[in-house]
């Protein structure tokens, strides 16, 4: 039985695979064979873009459009139909980029209609294509004490580019590029635009992407919750979102309206993929310039079950935003008191954390241009770098006022009042961080409501010229400060979804005044945070938070402080993040307050960094924490040292003792599997049919273990 029909029995979706089709080795576990390659056709009429998961097939003639886009893994078809590969508005005027008509109908798409589809003579027309290897979208310097694995950048794999001359000599030309990857069924697409013409041309409008996918189910009715086509798709044009549902701008899904022949009556089926923003972006091409468009990311799935999609989701990060395997241990030191701050660089190097952040509330003022303040913060990070800690401090972006009125956002915004990052203050504010960074050696930007995709109604701004472009101006604006900082090695917590752009870390998925709760909810509720938050993050992606001193109310039941006085909660409070790979914001003025407290802190820095590698690879989610019984995670890393970390958690105020059913197809492991409690001797356990094992576990009254799969 190959490893793909195994894959099948484990999950129990033989329904959804096409065996005679699908690989013969699974992806998720070994993607080394899975390589990305372009090759034209004998006839040169079409080029190939494939790695053995995913190909996308382009007919070149008589013009250019995708006429298939296979999921190898399934044998299935994404596509239904044939669509233009892009469409832009220039000066008020609507363009097709490619495209073949003649379809006679769009429920499917037969290889032999193909040679009879004809061009639209008022398309933009395919003139000629280039190929080569992936690039960088900007430059990343890595972090790599802080990370895992060695990640590559660019992420290795192929690049095509089509070009297309417009239609009566307009003087502006379409590129269409593409990315393919090795091992990962995704592909990338975006486009540019350029002007030859020696006048202005403007933008008003485009679409990056067009699909007529197939459609996940039909339906004659209104239906109240139609699944989509089981295909993510995702663009850095993100935000105002902590989530990639919420903060996924740039996707949309939608009725397609030239297929008549679909089974809902009402012909609403979203069935027609389009990537592209909310408006506008109305940008003028000057003559000789350029636009390029945000990216979009399609990631074709092999199954329908919720754990498999969240692990290639998890996957298509790691590989095209790899700086959110930066993983720091990181405190929030409450006041910047030079002496304050002092003594939260040392207590952090004294337990093995790697960062203090100047948080809210602290009395930091990122926006200082006193040249005396600012060389009393480039002492202070050049005190932390002594001691092997990086500094850094947080700023208020959204949800304020600007320098004055007229710098203010005109019209709804997200969060009340903010700034518009298209105004003369807006740019200034931005520059003021790159300059306090550079002048002070400042290393971490935790950025608060940073530019949630507000827009802006004001023609006086002098960066934007009014509503229709000031969404894509000040998302702009916000992504180049982020990758300024990503090419110079600032780490970025953003409480929004900027990963594609530079982001490393947002909130794992929490409400900040669950930490004004009695000390002993807090336990529970962290962990379910961390099990719901980690479907689609990476343990690194998200951050939690340790109220070490009273946070927005709760009084001394819901703070730490003294510590000494709390210790077996701070303990747990350390087992449940460090177990599970996640960084919580430490907030207050120190980390321990006697020799016992700093043995019980460090204890578990140690244990983080001895198994950092497991612990920041991927997260199986086994039993959410209830308060009823024992919960519990497996970290799986089939390439790595360790191949599984499992972490077991007792809420109850008596031991248990049970025996579990631990699946280990994740691992790697095929036939028997040697764990580790603790630190102590080596069992060998035989695997089942379906990768599981089964193992007793005694877990102490609200206590924790942990079991190496090596």
């Amino acid at each position: 039985m190959n490893a793909t029909k195994l894959l099948v029995a484990l999950l129990g979706l033989a329904g959804t695979f096409s065996i005679h089709a699908a690989p013969s080795a699974d992806w998720l576990l070994d993607p080394s064979s899975f390589k990305a390659r372009i090759h034209q056709s004998a006839d040169r009429h079409e080029v190939i873009l494939d790695n053995g998961l995913v190909r996308r097939v382009i007919r070149l003639a008589p013009n250019a459009a995708t006429v298939s886009f296979e999921n190898v893994m399934t044998g299935e078809s994404i596509i239904r139909g044939v669509r233009p590969e892009a469409r832009v508005m220039l000066d008020g005027v609507s363009y097709d980029i490619g495209g073949l008509d003649g379809q006679p109908v769009q429920n499917f798409l037969k290889p032999a209609w193909i040679e009879k589809l004809k061009t639209n003579p008022d398309a933009f027309q395919f003139s000629g294509l280039k190929t080569g290897r992936t690039e960088v979208r900007f430059p990343w310097k890595k972090r790599s004490e802080w990370m895992p694995d060695d990640s590559p950048w660019p992420p290795p794999g192929v690049s095509l580019a089509l070009e297309f001359r417009s239609p009566a000599d307009l003087g502006v030309t379409v590129e269409v590029h593409y990315e393919l990857f090795d091992g990962v069924p995704l592909v990338s697409k975006w486009i540019v635009v350029r002007n030859t013409t020696a006048k202005p041309v403007r933008l008003n409008s485009f679409v990056s992407e067009i699909l007529s996918a197939v459609e996940h189910e039909s339906y004659v009715d209104d239906n109240p919750r139609w699944e989509l086509p089981n295909l993510y798709v995702e663009t850095d044009y993100a935000f105002g979102g902590m989530g990639s549902k919420g903060g996924n701008r740039g996707v949309h899904w939608g009725a397609d309206p030239d297929y008549p022949s679909q089974v809902n009556y009402n012909r609403k089926t979203p069935c027609l993929l389009e990537c592209r923003p909310p408006q506008g972006p109305d940008q003028e091409i000057a003559p000789g310039g350029s636009f390029e468009s945000f990216r979009a990311y399609e990631l074709a799935h092999d199954t329908t079950e919720r754990e498999r999609k969240g692990l290639a989701q998890r996957r298509m990060y790691r590989t095209i935003a790899p700086w959110v395997t930066e993983n720091p241990i990181l405190m929030h030191v409450r006041s910047a008191n030079p002496d304050a701050v002092k003594l939260a660089i040392d207590q952090c190097a004294e337990v093995g954390f790697e960062m203090v952040v100047l948080t809210f509330g602290s009395g930091f003022n990122f926006e200082s241009r006193d040249p005396d303040y600012q060389a009393q913060l480039k002492e202070l990070a050049d005190y932390a770098k002594s001691k092997g800690i990086v500094l850094g401090g947080y700023s208020l972006c959204a949800s304020r006022g600007a320098g004055t009125p007229a710098d203010n956002t005109v019209g709804p915004t997200a969060f009340g009042v903010a700034p518009c990052l298209g105004a003369k203050w807006g740019r200034e504010y931005l520059d003021q961080l790159k300059n306090f960074m550079e002048n002070t050696g400042l290393a971490v930007l935790e950025h608060d409501g940073s530019y949630p995709g507000d827009t802006c109604a004001s023609t006086n701004h002098p960066f934007h010229r009014g509503l229709e472009d000031s969404q894509w101006v000040q998302w702009k604006a916000i992504t180049d400060l982020y990758k300024w900082c990503r090419s110079n090695g600032v780490y970025l917590n953003i409480p929004d979804w900027y990963f594609l752009s530079g982001g490393t870390k947002t909130g794992m998925g929490y409400r900040e005044v669950n930490w004004s709760l009695p000390r002993e909810y807090q336990e529970i509720i962290e962990r379910q945070n961390i099990f719901d938050g980690t479907w689609e993050k990476t343990p690194g992606m998200g951050w939690m938070f340790v109220p070490l001193t009273q946070y927005q109310g709760g009084g001394a039941a819901a703070m730490i402080e003294p510590l000494k006085n709390h210790l077996p909660h701070y303990e747990q409070r350390l087992a449940n993040l460090f177990g599970q790979g996640v960084m919580a914001c430490y907030r207050g003025p120190r980390l321990y307050d006697t020799d016992e407290t700093k043995t019980v802190v460090k204890r578990w820095t140690d244990f983080y960094k001895k198994h950092r590698q497991i612990l920041n690879a991927d997260l199986l989610h086994l039993r959410r924490a209830d308060g009823r019984d024992l919960d519990y995670v497996l970290h799986v890393n089939p390439g790595g040292n360790e191949q599984g970390l499992l972490m077991i958690y007792n809420p109850l105020e008596q031991e248990v003792t049970k025996t579990l059913r631990i699946p280990l197809y994740y691992t790697g492991k095929t036939t028997t599997a040697s764990l580790r409690e603790r630190d102590g001797a080596a069992t060998t356990f035989n695997l089942d049919r379906e990768y599981h094992i089964e193992l007793p576990v005694n877990v102490p009254a609200q206590g924790v273990t942990w079991f190496v799969i090596e």
